[in-house]
């Protein structure tokens, strides 16, 4: 991503600052795992969409006042003999090229950073990213930056960026919109390379050995989130991801999956049959979500309210199920299916902004994930694509892949080995 892009989300950023007023952002650091391992590093997402960096333990600063803005950024030091052991951290001129801020100061000046802005100036009002889950969630270096903040500087106005950044994220650029484009190929790839090695009686860790190496070799080295491979009954649990069962003659196997390339998500979920044929049964069922997958592309255009499309599930799922006598009443259907239809989709998987309580936008980007469960015939079916809201309608960014029973038989038939 070039720096023009951080650079001008920081701009939109300013213009909603109050004057006499400080701004803290921290990239955070990687959680302690035990002994002396932690677990990898995933720099905070916001930190990221405003400065381009990805390094852990940076912290970014701006003071508006006057109507001017002056940013820094805090660096690690330099230190030649941890560069030894695991490598070295970011410089001061990658900081600057990569985020387009200019002053560059060492972390161990933070502090007196404050202190110096704090007696030259008359501030009044303190921003940070103060997300929180929950009373129990561990705080996070901002929210205990401001926590500290509030009793050194009783005086300060202390105010949550977290859902500003979060409503600036919600409609992507083109930039954006390649990448998360370029997630989603490289993911239908790797879902294609499965098919390609899938015979009855793998292990679901083998199969999903087949995803990760397309992944690895095009130079995504993370996920977008655990894989779920689920075969069988493993299917109808919707967040399985021990992925340790094994795919039996018959059975249906269930992705849930998607590469990260440069922090931009891809998100498909994918169905086929082990042994490369459906069953007349399942033929039936994949053929309900896979029509309700094509009417919600449809749908999904600006002015439609988000929720809406989970509501035309909910009533295209009631009167096919019916219609096949899997249910006798409309309440019945929360036994199989029982997850929302579509989430937006970004720097996080399931990411940010108020989308829930609008109506789409040209620019934003979502999933469309309809799926049933039947947990009493080893049934689980979910067809996910990611779309992006275009000015009159909705463009599919996850293509390439076989989707209709058909296809999925014709491509198993002439690319699997194993099956011939």
């Amino acid at each position: 991503m070039e720096k023009s892009f951080f650079i001008q989300n920081r701009k939109k950023l300013y213009e909603t600052l109050e004057d006499q007023s400080l701004t803290v952002l921290f990239a955070g650091e990687a959680a302690h795992q035990s002994a002396d391992e932690s677990y990898p590093f995933y720099p905070n997402r916001n930190f990221y969409y405003m400065t381009g960096i990805a390094e852990p333990k940076v912290i970014f600063a701006a003071a508006k006042f006057g109507g001017k803005i002056e940013e820094t950024l805090f660096i690690e030091r330099a230190d030649p003999w941890m560069a030894r052991w695991v490598g070295e951290t970011i410089t001061p001129n990658e900081a600057q090229e990569a985020s387009g801020v200019q002053n560059i100061e060492l972390l161990d000046k933070f502090y007196s950073y404050i202190r110096s802005q704090m007696d030259s100036r008359v501030y009044h009002h303190l921003y940070a990213d103060l997300e929180t889950k929950s009373w129990e969630f561990p705080a996070k270096p901002s929210n205990k930056f401001a926590a500290e903040s509030s009793v050194s500087y009783p005086y300060l106005s202390i105010h949550n960026l977290y859902p500003v950044i979060c409503t600036f994220r919600l409609v992507k650029t083109s930039e954006e919109i390649e990448l998360t484009r370029t997630a989603g190929k490289i993911t239908a790839d790797g879902i294609k390379n499965v098919l390609a090695n899938a015979k009855p009686g793998m292990k679901e860790y083998e199969l999903e050995a087949y995803f990760n190496f397309v992944l690895k070799s095009r130079g995504c080295t993370e996920f977008a989130f655990p894989t779920i491979l689920a075969s069988g009954f493993n299917g109808t649990v919707l967040h399985y991801s021990a992925n340790t069962g094994t795919a039996a003659d018959g059975s249906l196997v269930l992705l849930d999956l998607g590469a990260q390339y440069n922090y931009y998500n891809g998100d498909i979920s994918y169905t086929f049959p082990i042994n490369g044929r459906f069953t007349p049964r399942q033929k039936v069922i994949y053929d309900i979500v896979l029509r309700c997958n094509q009417e919600i592309t449809k749908m999904a255009k600006p002015g439609v309210a988000f929720m809406e499309l989970n509501r035309f599930t909910i009533e295209f799922y009631t009167e096919e199920l019916m219609r096949i006598g899997l249910i006798k009443t409309p309440e019945e259907l929360r036994k199989y299916y029982f997850h929302g239809v579509s989430h937006s989709l970004g720097l996080d998987t399931h990411d940010v902004g108020p989308y829930r309580e609008m109506e789409l936008i040209p620019g934003e980007i979502i999933t469309n994930e309809p799926g049933l469960y039947i947990p009493e015939e080893s049934i689980g079916i979910r067809i996910e694509d990611d779309l992006l809201i275009t000015e009159d309608g909705s463009e599919v960014l996850t293509t390439g892949l076989p989707r209709t029973t058909d296809e999925i038989e014709a491509f198993m038939a002439e690319n699997n080995r194993h099956l011939n």
